[in-house]
């Protein structure tokens, strides 16, 4: 009785096989044929019999047939589903080590992700001249589309993040860079890049064995290994800048204090993170990261002047002014740091101009007031306004130094 359950058992095996065979077939006729729609109902009726048994050593060319047969000769549009096929087939090879298909497999998905991947990249060059929000997300959706394709291309999901903040999809730009580092991705990587031999085009290659066979065809030249750095701190800036350009100021700067651990010299980052403070308001630690970031970069005009505005803003006159000219140093022509110097010393006449208000009565004091205290500030802030003028001229400067000029009774007018 034992025997005779073998014998059936064995037999089921059999015809499973069987079946599985005649329908990989079928499938197989109706890939020669082109009529894919055919191929792939074979294959969805051998698919449930691929791991049974002596059935395994079909799985290679099953997976194949389908991989072709979801591509459809570059017919098909669902990305998602033939990059799953073609890297199914090449996995699965890979596992066996018995590499019959993912020659021509890789050389078809090499092709496909080129192809989607320099439409995203003429989109992205496009939205970036014409400023086109709806170009730019179109190139972030190719850029993941290029992802589905090949899942070890995550520089294309960068850029995708990338694509989508311009096209001020914030949300998705968050999601794309989270869902990298939830991945444990930094960017150090290793490119397989080479030049199109008929095109020029360069073209990038999933491993060093497909792009060395391309290039020993001649069908690509000037093969090239490059190693990535790492990409971390970038991204982790990246979400900052998402959350500084939602208003939601907490949430950047714990983004910036996390980019920072990782790149702490960044002077990128403390300049976003000195921004922040000031959009919520605190100049104190808006003006201390600026001083910071002198540090850093000691030679920037900017930040001397934008210490030197918070100075004169707190009433620190001498520090401002100070600030300014160093300012003017390292940018002659800085006419707004001309006409700061000119109003930090005006500053110093609110006292003065107090003292003489109240000696109102007492013409011959209040005269020598003006003529020993004011008009000597007068004076010395005159030669900066006039310069400020010559360099950036205003309706604002001009009616400051018509002021001075008058308050000076000096036969002068800017018209």
């Amino acid at each position: 009785m034992r025997k005779q359950f073998i014998v059936v058992s064995a037999l089921l095996v059999g015809m499973a096989v069987s079946a599985q065979k005649s329908e990989i077939k079928t499938a197989e006729k109706a890939v020669k044929s082109s009529d894919y729609p055919a191929a792939l109902a074979a294959l969805s009726q051998a698919e449930g019999l691929i791991t049974e048994g002596n059935a395994k050593k079909y799985k290679a060319k099953f997976l194949y047939l389908k991989a072709i047969a979801t591509y459809a000769n570059g017919a098909a549009t669902d990305n998602k589903s033939i990059g799953n096929a073609f890297n199914e087939i090449i996995s699965y090879e890979k596992a066996t080590g018995k590499k019959k298909y993912s020659p021509e497999v890789g050389g078809l998905l090499n092709t496909l992700i080129n192809k989607v991947a320099g439409k995203s990249s003429d989109l992205y060059n496009e939205a970036i001249a014409s400023k086109d929000l709806g170009t730019f997300k179109s190139a972030a959706d190719g850029f993941k589309e290029v992802f589905l394709l090949s899942p070890t291309d995550t520089a294309f999901v960068e850029n995708a993040g990338m694509a989508y903040f311009a096209a001020k999809e914030y949300d998705k730009s968050m999601e794309v860079y989270k869902s990298l580092l939830d991945m444990g991705y930094t960017g150090i990587k290793t490119e397989y890049k080479a030049k199109n031999k008929e095109t020029g085009e360069v073209q990038y290659f999933n491993d060093e064995k497909s792009m060395k066979f391309q290039a020993k065809i001649g069908m690509v030249i000037e093969p090239e290994t490059v190693v990535k750095e790492s990409r971390k701190s970038s991204l982790l800036t990246r979400i900052a800048k998402i959350y500084i350009a939602k208003g939601d100021h907490d949430n950047a700067l714990a983004a910036i204090a996390e980019a920072r651990k990782a790149n702490p010299e960044d002077y990128s980052l403390l300049i976003d993170e000195a921004n922040v403070y000031y959009h919520k308001g605190n100049t104190q630690m808006f003006k201390e990261k600026l001083e910071e970031a002198i540090t850093i970069n000691p030679t920037d005009p900017t930040l001397y002047y934008n210490v030197g505005v918070m100075n004169l803003d707190q009433k620190n006159v001498d520090a401002a002014i100070k600030n300014f000219k160093k300012a003017i140093e390292l940018k002659p022509d800085y006419g707004d740091a001309y006409n700061n110097i000119g109003a930090a010393m005006l500053q110093k006449a609110e006292p003065v101009i107090e003292e003489m208000n109240a000696n109102s009565m007492n013409f011959d004091k209040y005269d020598a007031i003006k003529a020993n205290k004011l008009d000597p500030i007068y004076k010395e802030a005159l030669p900066y306004y006039e310069k400020s003028y010559e360099l950036s001229p205003s309706d604002s400067v001009k009616a400051t130094l018509n002021g001075i000029y008058e308050n000076l009774e000096m036969d002068k007018r800017v018209e």
